[in-house]
C-alpha cells in the first residue's frame, strides 16, 4: 500500500496504472475510519483492479468553524486499518494540494441543495462538490464508492457528476450499522458513553417507524419519529422528512412507485448524526 501526500506525486502513479490498463476505485474519505468506510473499500477491491482511498478534512464544507476544529483526526489508526485491506493507494493531501487557489465555483442543485441539510448547513454541499470534483480531476477514477448513510450527499454528488459531465460511475454502498444500530459515523468517537448508550434510539426509532407506516399516514410517521426521540434527554431532532428518493422533496402520503425515504438529523448535545430508512 503506497502512501502518497502530493498531487504532482499520485497523478504519477495514477499514469502508471493508466499503462498497465488497470481500472480505478476511488474512496474519498475524511479520515477516522470505521467499519462503514472499509466496506467502501472492500467493494471496489472486488469489482476494480485498483484501489485508491483518499484522507482530506476538507474546510469548505464545514459551515460551522468548530465543528471543522473538533471532527476527530486519527492517521495513524486509519493507515493500520487500510492496510487489512484491498486499498492499493493512500492519498494524505494537505489543503494546499486541493486548493492551490482558492476554489470560488458555485454549484446549483436546486432544491436538492436547499432541503434538509442543505437548510440547515448552508453552504456544506457547494464545498462537498468543490472537494469532491477536485479529487475527481486528480484521481480519475472509473467508479467512486460512497455510503448510503449521506442519502442527501449522494444526491448532490450525483448532480455534480451530471453538472461537470464527469466520466465517473457513483456507486452506492449500504448503511454499515453497530449491532445496537446506530449507523457507523466517524462522529459516533466524539459521543461520551453516556450519549453513545442513548444514540442507538435513533436508529431504533426509524426501524420502528417503517413498521408503523404499515396503517399510519406520513404525517403521524413524522410527528411520532420527532416526538419519541425527543423524549430523551440526550437528543434533539434537528429534522425528520419522508422524501422522494429522487426529487428529496416531502412527500404527503405513500402513494407512487416509488422509494420513499425518512432523513433525520438529531443531536446528541454538540455532535450531530445523521440517519435514514427506506419506506
Amino acid at each position: 500500500m503506497k502512501v502518497i501526500e502530493s498531487v504532482a506525486g499520485l497523478k504519477k502513479e495514477r499514469e502508471l496504472v493508466r499503462k498497465m490498463n488497470r481500472n480505478v476505485g476511488f474512496v474519498p474519505t475524511m479520515g477516522a475510519l470505521h467499519q462503514g468506510h472499509l466496506s467502501l473499500v472492500d467493494s471496489a477491491a472486488q469489482a476494480l483492479d485498483y484501489v485508491v482511498v483518499s484522507i482530506f478534512v476538507n474546510p469548505t464544507q464545514f459551515n460551522n468553524p468548530d465543528d471543522l476544529l473538533r471532527y476527530p483526526r486519527t492517521l495513524d489508526a486509519d493507515l493500520k486499518m487500510l492496510e487489512t485491506t484491498g486499498c492499493d493507494l493512500v492519498f494524505i493531501p494537505s489543503e494546499k494540494e486541493i486548493y492551490p487557489e482558492k476554489d470560488t465555483r458555485i454549484f446549483h442543485f436546486g432544491t436538492l441543495g436547499t432541503v434538509m441539510e442543505g437548510k440547515y448547513r448552508p453552504g456544506h454541499f457547494n464545498g462537498v462538490a468543490q472537494v469532491v470534483s477536485r479529487l475527481f480531476d486528480i484521481v480519475d477514477p472509473q467508479k467512486a464508492y460512497f455510503g448510503l448513510k449521506d442519502f442527501q450527499q449522494l444526491a448532490i454528488i450525483k448532480s455534480t457528476v451530471k453538472q461537470l459531465k464527469l466520466n465517473v460511475e457513483i456507486v452506492p454502498c449500504p448503511i454499515v450499522r453497530e449491532p445496537d444500530g446506530l449507523a457507523m459515523s466517524s462522529r459516533n468517537r466524539l459521543l461520551t458513553d453516556e450519549q453513545r448508550e442513548n444514540a442507538p434510539l435513533i436508529a431504533q426509532t426509524l426501524f420502528e417507524a417503517v413498521r408503523r407506516s404499515k396503517y399510519e399516514s406520513v404525517q403521524n410517521i413524522r410527528d411520532w419519529v420527532a416526538q419519541t426521540i425527543d423524549q430523551n434527554p440526550f437528543l434533539k431532532t434537528e429534522y425528520f422528512e419522508i422524501v422522494h428518493e429522487e426529487t428529496l422533496l416531502p412527500i404527503e402520503n405513500w402513494e407512487g412507485n416509488f422509494n420513499k425515504v425518512g432523513c433525520i438529523a438529531v443531536h446528541c448535545n454538540a455532535i450531530r448524526l445523521i440517519d435514514n430508512v427506506i419506506f
